[in-house]
């Protein structure tokens, strides 16, 4: 069977352009990097207790009894992540409670998941607070490389 692999992948890149136009007007609406920076913290938070490394031959179990504080903060940091991309509104109530979580993990859950998880919540929260809906009548995609009103024929375009 022939097929037309030309034709195909130029349907592919106009798909993808597409996605990746659609994607960036959906992440402008919204705190996006505080959602990813709150989910990334919750992320090492949660792994550290549970992990069981060795380093040749020497077993290295960080398991406390933080084990139960950990699973709590990481999994509400993770909870947090996810609502500022679904709700942002609620911005700066998970913003303020990614900080306190992010703060509070440091004595609780091993050192903030070895100062990983506090770092990128510390970040993440003060990303969802300081982040602003843009206004109403503002396109959230930039503009095109098009001139944005038609030149009349025999008029220079401005800017050559």
């Amino acid at each position: 069977m022939i097929t037309n692999t030309f034709g195909r992948r130029r349907e592919l890149l106009a798909t993808a352009t597409e996605f990746r136009r659609r994607f960036r007007t959906w992440r402008g609406q919204r705190p996006f990097w505080a959602g990813l920076f709150t989910f990334a913290s919750g992320l090492p938070i949660l792994y550290w207790p549970y992990a069981h490394l060795d380093l040749r031959g020497i077993p290295l179990a960080l398991s406390t009894t933080s084990g139960a504080g950990s699973l709590v903060i990481g999994v509400l940091l993770l909870v947090l992540g996810v609502t500022l991309c679904c709700r942002p509104h609620l911005r700066v109530f998970d913003g303020i409670a990614t900080l306190l979580l992010a703060l509070i993990s440091f004595p609780v859950a091993n050192l903030g998941g070895l100062f990983l998880g506090v770092l990128s919540g510390l970040i993440g929260g003060s990303l969802a607070c300081a982040w602003m809906p843009p206004p109403a009548g503002e396109r959230s995609t930039p503009p095109s490389d098009r001139a944005a009103t038609p030149v009349p024929a025999g008029d220079k375009p401005s800017g050559t």
